[in-house]
């Protein structure tokens, strides 16, 4: 593997993989754990993607929201208790607005519930070659026994832009409207780096600012993994330097 030399990174774990041919380009301390906050949703969505996929639930699906869902602090999409969302509406609720609230419907609703969602993420992460991640939510919540390193997170970045082409593009919108408030995509690169569409940011005390990032320039896609800055400023400038390196 090919590992910079000349490139030092302020994040405190990093990856940097080519789209392609998976070759790792960078890392510092990849596969040291991290608490991946809600970088995990993407977790959540490789499953709700797969159940798509399968037939299980179309886009236009309805699924029950909890009091469970809709008491969930954090972000949210602003669901409320009782009623029905759509799967089209979820998906963009998660992938956008990062909403805890979407994340445990869709757990709910797919086994029944929180906990025994969590089982399916551990099981689909061993499937997919995620040797170092351990999930007990749907949402990233704060969890000493939740966490995930930034190579298993390029892997499962690079797994969901490779398996489901279909439901990329969502990750590039930049807004979204739901229950008549309307919230920007926290993914910073996507107003500031023309090259970036898509994935998914995190943030929680511990963990610091984390992202998982992808790029495309001159047909070439990158990922990126970054965690543990101190700032958002900082995340957004780091990772564009690492892209650009």
């Amino acid at each position: 593997t090919l590992v910079a030399a000349d490139f030092s990174s302020k994040a405190k774990f990093a990856t940097v993989i080519d789209f392609e041919t998976d070759a790792i380009l960078y890392e510092k301390n990849s596969n040291s754990k991290v608490f991946p906050a809600s970088m995990s949703k993407l977790m959540t969505l490789y499953i709700l993607f797969e159940e798509i996929q399968n037939g299980t639930f179309s886009l236009e699906s309805k699924l029950d929201v909890s009091e469970k869902a809709w008491r969930k602090g954090g972000s949210k999409m602003f669901l409320e208790a009782g009623t029905q969302v759509t799967v089209k509406d979820i998906l963009r609720g998660i992938i956008i607005q990062s909403g805890n609230d979407a994340c445990i419907v869709v757990a709910e609703n797919i086994s029944g519930s929180e906990e025994n969602f969590a089982n399916l993420m551990n099981e689909k992460a061993a499937e997919l070659g995620l040797k170092n991640s351990n999930f007990t939510n749907s949402t990233g919540w704060p969890d000493e026994n939740h966490y995930m390193t930034s190579s298993d997170l390029a892997i499962l970045s690079s797994k969901i832009i490779k398996e489901f082409p279909q439901f990329f593009h969502l990750f590039k919108e930049k807004s979204f409207l739901y229950n008549n408030i309307s919230q920007n995509n926290r993914n910073p690169l996507l107003f500031s780096y023309s090259f970036a569409d898509g994935l998914k940011t995190g943030y929680t005390e511990d963990s610091g600012f984390s992202l998982a990032a992808t790029a495309l320039k001159n047909n070439r896609r990158l990922i990126l993994i970054v965690s543990g800055l101190n700032s958002e400023k900082e995340r957004r400038e780091e990772s564009k330097k690492l892209f650009e390196w």
